[in-house]
C-alpha cells in the first residue's frame, strides 16, 4: 500500500489553513462559544491560529516534494509530532469534558487520521513515480 504524500500534504495544508483563518478572525466568537471569552484565551487562540497558518503554508509549499523515509524528514516529523500530540490531547479532552462534542469530536477524528497518515509517511520509504520526459 502506498501513501500519496501530495494528497496528504494538500489535505493537511487546507485543514490547517482553514483552522488558522477561522481562529484568526473568529477568536472572540470561539472563546465565547467555549465559555471563556477572556482576553488571555482570545490571545492564545490567535497565537495558535498563527501557528496553524504557518504550518499550513509549510505543507502547501512542500506538497510537490518527495516525502517519507529520509526525504523531507523534518516536514514529516513535524507534522507527525503535531498531529499525534494533538490527537492525544483531543482524545483526553473529549473523553474528560463531554461538552462541545460537535466541535471536538470531528477535530479528534481528523487529528487521529492525520497522525496515522503522517506516521505511515514518516516510517516507510516513499515510492517515487516515474515522470514522463
Amino acid at each position: 500500500m502506498t501513501m500519496n504524500s501530495k494528497f496528504l500534504m494538500t489535505a493537511s495544508a487546507v485543514f490547517l489553513g482553514s483552522l488558522g483563518t477561522v481562529g484568526s478572525f473568529l477568536a472572540d466568537d470561539l472563546a465565547r462559544y467555549l465559555g471563556n471569552d477572556t482576553l488571555a484565551v482570545t490571545l492564545l487562540m490567535q497565537l495558535a491560529s498563527a501557528l496553524y497558518l504557518g504550518f499550513g503554508m509549510l505543507n502547501w509549499m512542500a506538497k510537490s516534494k518527495l516525502i517519507g523515509g529520509i526525504y523531507s524528514r523534518p516536514v514529516a516529523l513535524g507534522n507527525f509530532a503535531h498531529f499525534a500530540v494533538g490527537a492525544l490531547a483531543l482524545v483526553k479532552g473529549t473523553v474528560t469534558l463531554q461538552t462541545h462534542l460537535s466541535l471536538f469530536l470531528p477535530l479528534t477524528i481528523l487529528y487521529t487520521l492525520f497522525a496515522g497518515a503522517f506516521a505511515w509517511v514518516l516510517f516507510t520509504s516513499p515510492r517515487q513515480t516515474k515522470r514522463a520526459g
